[in-house]
């Protein structure tokens, strides 16, 4: 796959919902929650600020990521589910 975002924006694959409780009960599909952490698959080349330098992000490829329930749009690529946001929607880095 060769997608790159533009400006600020990143692309996140999201971890997969979970398929168990603790306590062995299966979560049928309708009661999964969406994940709210996900790996980094791309990133854009940076905001451009009003004076047109360009600020690069502070993400990178393969940084785990925390973000919002209903950020960024879902996009399906080659068959597989991303989202793609704004840095500014991540909430942290998952170290």
């Amino acid at each position: 796959m060769k997608l790159t975002p533009l400006h600020d924006r990143i692309l996140v694959k999201a971890a997969t919902p979970e398929e168990k409780t603790r306590g062995g009960i299966i979560i049928p599909d309708t009661a999964k929650e969406k994940p709210m952490q996900g790996e980094v698959i791309a990133v854009g080349k940076g905001k451009v600020s009003e004076d047109g330098k360009v600020n690069p992000l502070d993400l990178q490829v393969g940084d785990k990521v925390l973000y919002g329930k209903y950020s960024g749009t879902e996009v399906s690529i080659d068959g597989e589910d991303f989202l793609i946001m704004r840095e500014s929607d991540v909430f942290a880095k998952i170290s």
